[in-house]
Formats: C-alpha cells, structure tokens, sequence
C-alpha cells in the first residue's frame, strides 16, 4: 500500500487479487493524482493489474488514445456516469463473446463533468448509474449529497453487479473503512456531505454569488438530483 508501517493497509487488502472478468478503464483527472488520500490505489491493489487500468488526464483524443477508442467504440462497454441517459446498471444485460468493460471518471462532480462532456470518446459507450441509497463510508472526505460515493465504492458496487458476487464489495471496500479509521484515530475529523451541512444549518463558507452555483446549492437542500 505503500503507506507507513503504522498505518499500513496491506493487511486489509486480499491476500490473491479478485479474480473478475470485468476490466475498468479509470479515467483520472490530473488533480486526483497528487491527493493523498485518494482511493484508486487501493482499488488498483484488490484487482488484477489488467484488470484495472488508470489513464490520467483531462482530454482523451482518438488519435493519443487508440485503445481506450477501441475500447469506446466496443458496443458492449459500459460508462458509469449518471444523468437522464442513463440505465440503472442492475438492469444491463452484457451479452458479448469478450470480457465485459467498464469505465468509471475519478475526480470531483465538477472534473468529472469536465471530463465527460469535453471528450467525445466518452459518449460512445452506454451510460449506466448506480441504483443505489447506501450512505459513502469515504467520511474523511466532503461529498456533495449523502449518497455521492468515491471511485472505490462506485467500482466495488458496480463489480459486485456486473460479476454477480456480493463478496466483491465487502472485499474492495475493507482497506477504505480502514483508511478511514485510521485518520479519525490521528486527527482527522468525519466530514458530513454538502447536503447534510446545508439542511441542518451548519454550512460555514460564504454562499456562492455565482447564480448557477448557488441554484445547486438551492436544489441539494430540497434533495433535487444534479
């Protein structure tokens, strides 16, 4: 895990990497890489090294990425990305003759939006979300709605779908309730969503002037999807 020995993870990660037919594609924005307390690398540590591949960066041409463009234009991909096109992923049916694929966007909502609108490549595969209302164990880190979960949680969730094997999520998610543990044990406080804070009167940053920003605001105290 590459963490100090005080607080190392190793010993919460599998032992064997999952065996999963699913490949993930991790899209990640530039500024997720320099975080320390990012998840993808503990999601990297549970799978497979081909079964997990992360490509960084904030535009993705055909031409720079001939892979990830097959990849795309596979008919069989799935891209984890919610919205009004997309289909729960619990009702997908993958029939294909090669491995299923699967890519997720890690970054913020806004760098995800970025990513996702500004490439192309990216609207060629079917658009699935999770139906899900399980609460992020992620709570040293702000999310914008009490259901918003990291990159980690996502593809444990979505795994444990798309392989049919409900062990898959308590095994990718062990090493983030440990993460998450052993911050809260050397200081680091549980951060409650944007959400939770707004509707309970406990936000203390200035209100955006930003009219676009601040109707976001507006529709996550009267739990309006965005």
């Amino acid at each position: 895990c590459s963490r100090p020995q005080k607080v190392c993870l190793c010993p919460f990660l599998p032992i064997h990497p999952l065996k999963v037919s699913t490949c993930l594609y991790i899209i990640q924005h530039p500024a997720e890489e320099s975080r320390v307390l990012r998840t993808v690398p503990l999601l990297a540590a549970c799978l497979p090294p081909d079964k997990c591949k992360i490509l960084i960066g904030r535009r993705f041409s055909e031409d720079r990425y001939p892979e990830l463009a097959t990849v795309c234009r596979n008919p069989s991909t799935l891209i984890l990305y919610p919205g009004a096109e997309a289909t729960n992923l619990e009702e997908v049916t993958v029939r294909s003759s090669s491995p299923p694929v699967m890519i997720i966007i890690d970054g913020t909502w806004s760098q995800a939006k970025d990513i996702f609108y500004k490439n192309s490549l990216f609207r060629l595969p079917r658009q699935v979300q999770l139906k899900t209302n399980i609460s992020s164990q992620y709570v040293i880190r702000t999310q914008p709605t009490n259901t918003c979960l990291s990159t980690l949680e996502c593809a444990a969730v979505a795994l444990t779908i798309m392989e049919k094997n409900n062990s898959i999520q308590e095994t990718i998610l062990r090493p983030l309730q440990a993460l998450c543990s052993f911050q809260l044990q050397h200081g680091a406080q549980i951060h409650h969503s944007k959400e939770h804070l707004l509707k309970n009167g406990l936000y203390d940053k200035p209100m955006p002037k930003n009219k676009r920003k601040l109707r976001r605001m507006e529709l996550l105290v009267n739990n309006v999807k965005i």
